[in-house]
C-alpha cells in the first residue's frame, strides 16, 4: 500500500483509544454518526474516560487526530477500521445492525486497493458472510479483487488504566495472506504488547468470542458454588481463598456478568453453534446462571430483611453502584438494573447511588433514577453492587438503620458487618 491513512469508524470505548494510539504513527481520523460525541472530543474530552484529557488533546494538538461526522472527511483513507457495538436483542439474539451500518458507511468511501479492518466481536463467518458483502454492493467493488478486508478483534478491558490497548496483545488476520501480513504490520507498530497473525479471518473471529465464552462460563460455575455454600452455611470467597492455594486452581470469583462483552459474547458462540445443528448446553447454561444473578440478589436480601423482622412493604433500600464494573462510568448491559426491577417488585423504595454513572444516560437507557450524591437518611437495607474505590472509604453502617440488612455483592465489606455476600 501506499501511505496509509487510518479511519477508525465508531468512537466509543473500544474505537477511540485505538484511534487515539493509531494517531501516534498516522494519519487518522475518528468517524462516529453523533456530531455531539465528536464536537466533545474536539474539545479535548472523552466522555468515557478511556482516553485522558492529556493524550486526547496530544493527539489533536501535535499528531492531527481529527474526529467527524461528516462521511465525506473519510474519503481519502485507505485502512478502515470498524469499531461499533455488537449487541444483542431483547431474545438475546445478535443484532448486527450497527455492523451493517458501518458497513455501508465504509461501502461509500472505500477506493480500489483499500482495506478494512472489522474489530466488533462476531461469531465466526460474520466479516465474509455478513459484512463484506454489504461493502461490495454499496461500493460496486469485488472483494479481494478491488478492496480487501481483515478482522482484529478488540480486548479493550473499560475503566482498565493497566492494561491499556497498546499493552494488550492484539490478534490480526487478514482476507488473504499477503493483507494479514499489512494489518499485522500496521496493528504490531503500535501495539508493543505485539500481534498474533491467525491463519484466517474466521479463526480470528472465533478466538474473540471464546475469550468472554470462557469467562462466563467459569464465573457461572463460581456463582453456583456460592448458591450450594450458601444453603450449607459456608462463606464462598473462604472456600475460593482456600482452593485458591494449589496452583493451577484459576481465581474466579462469583459475581454479576454484565457489560457488552462476557454477557454478551456467548450468545453470538451459541446462535452460530445453532445454526450448524449443535445445541450449546454448557454455553447457554452459563448465561442462565449468570443471567439469574441479580434476582438471586434482590431475593436474598428480601428474606435476611423478613427473618430480621424488617417491614419490606414501602421500605428502603440503597444500592450503591449502578455501572457494569468498577471505577468506569459504563452502564451497557449492567445486571444492577435486574436486581432494582426485582426488589420493585415487593412494593420497595429504591435509592441508587453511583458517583460514576451519567444519570441521564441511566434515565435514558434504563428510565430509572440514580444519584451522583451520598444518599441521606437510613436505610433498612444496603446492597454493595459495584466496587468503585470511592466505596472503600465510606463506613457503610453509616446509611442503615439499627434493624438492617447489607448484602455485599463484590465481597469487599469486612465480613462481620455484612448478612450476606455471593
Amino acid at each position: 500500500m501506499n501511505e496509509i491513512k487510518i479511519c477508525v469508524i465508531g468512537l466509543g470505548y473500544v474505537g477511540l483509544p485505538l484511534a487515539r494510539l493509531f494517531s501516534t504513527k498516522y494519519k487518522t481520523v475518528g468517524f462516529d454518526l453523533s456530531a455531539k460525541r465528536c464536537e466533545a472530543l474536539m474539545a479535548g474530552h472523552d466522555a468515557t474516560l478511556e482516553v485522558s484529557d492529556e493524550l486526547l488533546q496530544d493527539a489533536i494538538n501535535n499528531h492531527g487526530f481529527v474526529c467527524t461526522s461528516d462521511i465525506e472527511a473519510i474519503r481519502d483513507c485507505n485502512f478502515y477500521v470498524v469499531a461499533v457495538p455488537t449487541p444483542v436483542d431483547e431474545n438475546n439474539n445478535p443484532d448486527l445492525t450497527p455492523l451493517y451500518g458501518a458497513s455501508t458507511t465504509v461501502g461509500k468511501v472505500i477506493s480500489k486497493g483499500d482495506i478494512v479492518v472489522y474489530e466488533s466481536t462476531v461469531y465466526p463467518g460474520v466479516t465474509e458472510d455478513e459484512c463484506i458483502p454489504v461493502v461490495e454492493k454499496v461500493s460496486g467493488m469485488k472483494f479481494n479483487v478491488d478492496f480487501f478486508a481483515g478482522y482484529s478483534p478488540e480486548r479493550i478491558n473499560p475503566g482498565d488504566k493497566l492494561h491499556t490497548v497498546e499493552k494488550i496483545k492484539k490478534v490480526t488476520s487478514g482476507s488473504t495472506p499477503e493483507i494479514g501480513k499489512i494489518v499485522d504490520d500496521v496493528y504490531s507498530s503500535v501495539i508493543t504488547a505485539g500481534t498474533h497473525l491467525a491463519p484466517t479471518m474466521k479463526v480470528a473471529e472465533a478466538a474473540k468470542v471464546i475469550e468472554n465464552s470462557q469467562r462466563d462460563i467459569n464465573i457461572a460455575f463460581v456463582n453456583e458454588l456460592s448458591k450450594i455454600f450458601t444453603k450449607m452455611g459456608i462463606d464462598t470467597l473462604d472456600v475460593l481463598e482456600a482452593a485458591g492455594t494449589k496452583w493451577n486452581f484459576l481465581p474466579f470469583r462469583p459475581g454479576l456478568v454484565g457489560g457488552h462483552c462476557i454477557g454478551v459474547d456467548p450468545y453470538y458462540l451459541a446462535q452460530c453453534a445453532q445454526r450448524y445443528g449443535y445445541n450449546p448446553e454448557i454455553i447457554l447454561a452459563g448465561r442462565r446462571m449468570n443471567d439469574g444473578m441479580g434476582e438471586y440478589v434482590a431475593v436474598e436480601t428480601i428474606k435476611h430483611m423478613l427473618k430480621k423482622g424488617i417491614q419490606v412493604l414501602n421500605s428502603q433500600i440503597v444500592i450503591f453502584g449502578f455501572t457494569f464494573k468498577e471505577n468506569c462510568p459504563d452502564v451497557r448491559n449492567t445486571k444492577i438494573i435486574d436486581i432494582y426491577r426485582a426488589l420493585k417488585e415487593y412494593n420497595v423504595n429504591i435509592t441508587v447511588y453511583d458517583p460514576w454513572a451519567n444519570p441521564a444516560i441511566a434515565k435514558h437507557e434504563y428510565g430509572i433514577e440514580v444519584t451522583n450524591e451520598l444518599p441521606a437518611g437510613k436505610f433498612d437495607a444496603l446492597i454493595m453492587g459495584v466496587a468503585h474505590n470511592e466505596f472503600k472509604e465510606l463506613d457503610v453502617t453509616n446509611f442503615v438503620k439499627e434493624n438492617h440488612v447489607i448484602f455485599d455483592v463484590k465481597g469487599t465489606l469486612p465480613k462481620d458487618i455484612v448478612d450476606a455476600r455471593l
